[in-house]
């Protein structure tokens, strides 16, 4: 399989949300996507200046925006905190 399902946590709208995330893309690419599907999802409230950073919601680590999801342990069932 070459996607993952993460649980994903978005304090700014108070939500959280099921997505699947491409194992082999880096984490930056990930965001940029959560980003983009994040502005549709909210009617284009949620908008950003800056790149927002990705978090393990379990151990409050921030991803390494080079690595890939794979590289980075992301797997099935991980809880992220998109802030």
């Amino acid at each position: 399989m070459n996607k993952v399902l993460v649980k994903l946590y978005v304090p700014m709208l108070e939500k959280q949300y099921d997505v699947w995330i491409p194992l082999n893309r880096k984490i930056y690419n990930v965001i940029n996507l959560l980003m983009k599907a994040l502005y549709e999802f909210s009617g284009g409230y949620y908008k950003t200046n800056k790149m927002p950073i990705l978090y393990d919601k379990l151990t409050a680590r921030a991803y390494d925006i080079n690595l890939s999801v794979r590289e980075a342990n992301i797997r099935n069932g991980t809880e992220v905190i998109l802030i």
